[in-house]
């Protein structure tokens, strides 16, 4: 079954599309990323999924639920980090969790969610002498109650310091491992490149790309880059590597080094093609392109 199926998803306000005919689906547990820069609407659609907007056209459901008619049970498999939670200032950690467990009817031992978040010894601090990353951890923490089968989590690492960000990654993969479906959207792509089995790009409102990051890679021509460093650089090289079947992008650095993007199958015509010229080629090294890469490429294209 999947956790999210969306169909033809649309919202607008009045003039302004924020979300246009989008379709999505997540399957039960998998890990996802929901890419996009600001305003490009992945808080409108968690807000779908939530039920706290309602689509103009399209529907969504949460295992099998749909989320605006069957919002209450849709919401039950759910535990939910949303983006700039407010913290009750006059509550301490534990009561938070307490509440959270209340309202979930959970069995949860509060000090065992605190401290799997990094917060035990603060449990008995007002939350309003929390530091912003302390309240994200609080708020993880509430999310986490009840072991829901969905996390929905709109940018879980804000706050937090390097250590705190791989620690919540960390809980996400445990979460995972446990059967549960991870939803979360992030502009930190290297969080997202670590721990993601798909991820979505969402461009003014349009789901412009849903795959691996490895079919993404693919889809953009294989997504790697050269490095390559040579003796000198002469007058129209770069024109040239720019004619090679599977070249992407060819820049120069200086006179001595320059930068390819292209097919794996064009590493060596590259190469091949510099020392037919002339240009004695000292050292080159290859990467896969990364997510922020293809971000980039995506939402360009998303733009034209």
């Amino acid at each position: 079954m999947a956790a999210i199926d969306a169909t033809d998803v649309s919202k607008r306000y009045r003039t302004e599309v924020a979300l246009d005919q989008l379709d999505l689906t997540v399957e039960e547990g998998e890990t996802f990323g929901f890419l996009g820069p600001n305003g490009a609407g992945k808080s409108t659609f968690i807000n779908v999924l939530l039920d706290f907007v309602k689509p103009t056209e399209g529907s969504v459901g949460i295992f099998g639920y749909d989320c605006q008619k069957d919002g209450v049970a849709a919401r039950n498999r759910i535990g939910v980090l949303p983006e700039g939670y407010s913290v009750f200032d006059r509550l301490t950690g534990r009561q938070h969790i307490e509440y959270a467990i209340r309202s979930k009817n959970a069995d949860d031992a509060p000090l065992d969610i605190l401290d799997r978040v990094g917060i035990r010894e603060d449990a008995h601090r007002k939350a309003s002498e929390y530091s912003k990353g302390m309240a994200q951890r609080l708020v993880l923490g509430m999310a986490l109650v009840g072991e829901p089968d969905l996390l929905l989590l709109d940018e879980p690492s804000t706050g937090l310091d390097p250590n705190g960000a791989a620690e919540m990654r960390q809980i996400l993969r445990e979460e995972n491992e446990r059967g549960a479906t991870i939803f979360f959207s992030s502009h930190i792509l290297e969080q997202v490149e670590a721990v993601c089995d798909r991820v979505g790009i969402l461009q003014n409102g349009k789901l412009v790309a849903v795959d691996t990051i490895e079919g993404l890679r693919d889809a953009l021509g294989g997504g790697t880059k050269l490095a390559i460093t040579v003796d000198q650089l002469r007058e129209g090289t770069i024109s040239e590597i720019k004619t090679i079947d599977g070249v992407e992008t060819a820049v120069a650095h200086d006179d001595t080094s320059l930068e390819v993007t292209c097919s794996n199958e064009a590493k060596m015509d590259i190469i091949v093609g510099l020392r037919d010229a002339g240009i004695d080629v000292v050292n080159f090294r290859t990467e896969e392109a990364s997510l922020e890469d293809m971000f980039i490429k995506y939402t360009d294209v998303g733009q034209r």
